[in-house]
């Protein structure tokens, strides 16, 4: 029997400097066989995307959690906020002989979380046995809904059990991106971009809007790219504006496009578009989870 496949976001919070790069690199590394991990930093804020045959955890770093002072530590804030907000599981990183989050109200959030939480208490490679066991205590005390994983990410100690942990965890879904793509690849990214630039250019109304384009595709050999994408429309009606009579529109769009990426790849383009309906996926939070707008 076909074991069912899991998917899911999978947030790394905590102070400034407590490992959680060092434990991304860890998560990758012991991965190895099955992907390739490239840092990104386009809006949805994915770092590494673990891929197997029956799951897809998509690993995402936040930036350590401070006290804002100016305007840019606010908007650094704003991505560990987000972090609670898309996140199926949260891993808060925490290190030997630290007492909490910088932030309380972050901490509070922490506490009353309705979804799973894994506790890492980071660096145990630099304490005695005595000290661990009363920081395990300790942090118990202080989040009862947590799960506490002892580790060390840099020496890979306990690494591989806390991810299988979180597979454990993890509901059952769909992959939210294709599982040969670790990141956002710039490719495909520019490609989308390309043929939404197209979209804007050439039809009215609401149509650029309800639009979202993917590319499933992207082949590169010596002398030409294949690619192959799709446009997603919220309607039926939206879908035959888009493709046109005879499919005139379509073409064109596809022609502009391809124009644009030989210039931008510097090598010969073949594209396919598809038209598909992917009904109010802008009012849709999985949709919305899928295409990185939360």
């Amino acid at each position: 029997m076909e074991k069912p496949h899991k998917s899911g976001f999978v947030n790394i919070i905590g102070n400034p400097n407590v490992g959680k790069s060092t434990l991304m690199n860890a998560f990758v590394g012991e991965k190895l066989s099955i992907i390739t991990s490239k840092a990104q930093t386009t809006r949805h804020r994915i770092f590494g995307i673990v891929n197997g045959d029956d799951f897809q955890v998509v690993f995402s770093d936040t930036p350590g959690i401070i006290k804002p002072a100016y305007e840019m530590q606010n908007a650094m804030m704003d991505f560990v906020k987000s972090a609670f907000e898309d996140a199926d599981l949260l891993l808060y990183m925490v290190e030997i002989g630290e007492k909490g989050l910088k932030d309380e109200a972050f901490f509070n959030k922490i506490k009353h979380s309705k979804i799973p939480v894994l506790l890492l208490l980071n660096k145990i490679d630099t304490s005695e046995q005595t000290v661990l066991e009363e920081q395990m205590q300790y942090w118990q005390e202080l989040l009862p809904n947590a799960e506490i994983h002892p580790i060390s990410a840099l020496e890979n100690f306990n690494v591989e059990e806390v991810f299988n942990r979180i597979l454990q965890l993890l509901p059952e879904g769909p992959a939210y991106y294709p599982k040969d793509q670790f990141t956002d690849r710039p490719e495909r990214f520019f490609v989308n971009e390309a043929i939404r630039e197209k979209i804007l250019l050439n039809y009215k109304k609401e149509i650029p809007y309800s639009v979202e384009v993917e590319t499933e595709e992207f082949i590169e050999d010596d002398k030409i790219i294949r690619i192959r994408s799709v446009i997603m429309v919220e309607r039926d009606s939206q879908k035959g504006i888009i493709i046109g009579h005879k499919g005139a529109a379509l073409k064109k769009v596809g022609v502009a496009a391809r124009k644009d990426l030989e210039q931008f790849f510097d090598k010969q383009v073949h594209i396919e578009l598809y038209v598909k309906v992917n009904k109010n996926w802008r009012s849709n939070s999985q949709q919305l989870k899928r295409f990185g707008y939360q």
